[in-house]
């Protein structure tokens, strides 16, 4: 990724999108997550090639009304990672660049390659979240 398109994502990020932890699943420990949405699909595709992920159609209760919405999903590990640190020299929004930078310094350092947590471990997961 270049550092037009990072800091272009960056810009996306700051305005229509979430840096988050989240479950997938409500028995798993919280993982990092980068949610857009946005009405545009073509923008969404070209962010997409860039970071992966998947493109879901939301659900457009009241199409007479509302435009078609769509979000692009960041919920694979390496991706969400590589993302962060692409774009955390650019975020602009206090929150969202703290957050990033958060992910990035404390979420590999409690969490397991492997998943498999010693009791030492997990109880630094628990605390960090």
């Amino acid at each position: 990724m270049e550092s037009f398109e990072a800091a272009y994502i960056a810009g996306i990020i700051d305005g229509e999108g979430t840096i988050t932890l989240t479950r997938i699943h409500a028995s798993e420990h919280r993982r990092p997550c980068i949610t857009i949405a946005s009405t545009d699909k073509e923008l969404l595709v070209y962010i997409h090639t860039l970071t992966g992920g998947t493109i879901i159609n939301k659900k457009n209760y009241k199409p007479g009304i509302h435009k078609n919405s769509f979000s692009l999903n960041i919920k694979q590990k390496e991706q969400v990672m590589f993302v962060l640190k692409q774009v955390s020299p650019y975020l602009r929004v206090d929150k969202k660049r703290n957050r990033a930078l958060w992910i990035l310094d404390n979420y590999e350092r409690v969490t397991p390659r492997n998943g498999k947590y010693d009791v030492e471990k997990l109880r630094q997961k628990i605390l960090l979240f």
